[in-house]
């Protein structure tokens, strides 16, 4: 066999072998993916309990109500399209309160409640840290960061 011909043989295993990896890599993470939804994705679409998604949207006023374990709390999270009852066992995340942005990881229920494993709470681009509240702008230049202009 020529080596012109060697080489060609040799590419189209090696280009076989990647997509055969990339195929077995994607089936095997098939349950490890996590979907982004709102609440009014949920309300249009439905969830299949106990799929593993993320939950976006905004913590609704007046509804977080922690329960008598001291540990989990109850709360809503809407879009203006539609809202989901939210359950999260743990230790909540500083910034989140009533009328910021979460997003929750977790699994609906049969009953219709999403329950979160993991809460991220968003904040907006103004956020300062409480250590750095009181901090000068000469303050923050010595400790390497970026003084934004108003």
């Amino acid at each position: 066999m020529k080596a012109k011909h060697q080489r060609l043989v040799l590419i189209c295993i090696a280009l076989v072998g990647l997509v055969a990896a990339g195929l077995i890599a994607a089936y095997a993470l098939r349950d490890q993916a996590s979907y982004f939804y709102t609440p009014g994705d949920i309300a249009e679409k439905g969830v299949e309990p106990g799929q593993a998604i993320r939950l976006g949207g905004m913590v609704q006023k007046g509804s977080i109500k922690k329960q008598a374990d001291g540990v989990t709390i109850d709360f809503i999270v809407e879009d203006g399209k539609g809202t989901v009852p939210v359950r999260f066992t743990g230790i909540t995340p500083d910034l989140f309160v009533e009328g910021s942005g979460v997003v929750a990881e977790g699994r609906m229920n049969a009953s219709g409640q999403f329950v979160a494993d993991n809460l991220l709470a968003k904040h907006d681009e103004n956020y300062v840290p409480r250590e750095m509240r009181d901090m000068t702008k000469a303050d923050v230049k010595k400790l390497g960061g970026t003084v934004q202009q108003p």
